[in-house]
């Protein structure tokens, strides 16, 4: 739990005032463009970084005055991979239980159990040089959970996976929070916090603009998105005309309140001149939500 927390560095105000929860065996996904401050707020809670203001409790323990016990509750994986690449998979977790103090024997076992858990059995005397992304980033995974910390956080753990991989790496996080582990999970794939958050927490400029369940989200937004495709010479007059953004190359997206706006909108689009090659009404995804409310914040 985070209360107004508060940090600068030098002139620049990185975070101005976060309140967070994250419920026992739940999962909040943390969504921000890059240099909101979700790093930062991940590396206060984990006693990496002094916050300047407010507080954080982390598994019943103060993150600035009982720091020793907060890293004994929690795991972490960040977005640069911690484990060795000149060491096998095994080694790397054998390293790691060495250092919780797990002892020669009780490492060992938990070392195989891991392997065994996320699928790196078969590759376990390899060395980690030779593994691939997803590998590498569920080895990572298995190394943060070492001494089976019953809070976990995970700092853009699939950036840079190809799909497969990233579905694969979903499938561990779902084990892991079925299990009863509570996770916060910062994230710039909008599909990841869909997939996986009881809770998304949207943050801007340093501070949180929307916190709730994905769906509540979504509601939030409100009206159905008219997705229109037109020819890609036409989309920057359609654009202008109806004061929508651009989304791929060939379509624009916008808002729409009831059929008399969508026939309005078609009527417009008609006497401009401007054909359209398909209409596609849908619901408002976390895309739109984070669109917008990052928009409002900015």
């Amino acid at each position: 739990m985070a209360r107004g927390l508060v940090k600068s560095f030098g002139d620049t105000r990185v975070l101005g005032g976060i309140d967070l929860t994250v419920p026992t065996g739940s999962l909040l996904a943390l969504l921000g463009p890059n240099g909101s401050g979700k790093t930062t707020t991940v590396r206060i809670l984990t006693t990496l970084l002094p916050p300047d203001g407010g507080s954080a409790v982390v598994g019943g323990h103060d993150v600035v005055r009982d720091g020793v016990a907060v890293r004994r509750a929690i795991g972490l994986t960040a977005q640069q991979a911690t484990v060795d690449d000149l060491l096998t998979g095994r080694e790397n977790l054998e390293l790691f239980a060495g250092l919780y103090h797990l002892g020669g024997r009780r490492g060992r076992r938990r070392a195989r159990e891991l392997l065994e858990r996320f699928d790196l059995a078969d590759a376990a005397n390899r060395r980690v040089g030779t593994y691939s992304g997803g590998m590498r980033r569920r080895l990572d995974l298995a190394a943060s959970m070492v001494s089976a910390p019953p809070i976990l956080f995970l700092d853009e753990p699939t950036t840079g996976l190809d799909p497969r991989s990233r579905v694969e790496l979903w499938a561990v996080i779902r084990e892991l929070l079925a299990a009863g582990t509570s996770i916060l999970l910062t994230t710039q794939y909008l599909e990841e916090a869909d997939q996986l958050a009881d809770r998304v927490a949207v943050i801007s400029r340093g501070r949180v603009v929307a916190d709730d369940s994905p769906e509540a989200l979504k509601r939030q937004v409100g009206a159905e998105r008219l997705v229109l495709r037109l020819a890609p010479a036409d989309v920057p007059r359609a654009s202008a005309l109806l004061s929508a953004p651009g989304g791929a190359e060939h379509e624009i997206t916008l808002a729409v309140q009831g059929p008399d706006h969508l026939r309005h909108t078609l009527d417009e689009l008609h006497r401009a001149g401007i054909p359209v090659e398909r209409v596609e009404l849908r619901t408002p995804t976390l895309d739109d939500v984070f669109f917008e409310l990052t928009a409002v914040a900015a």
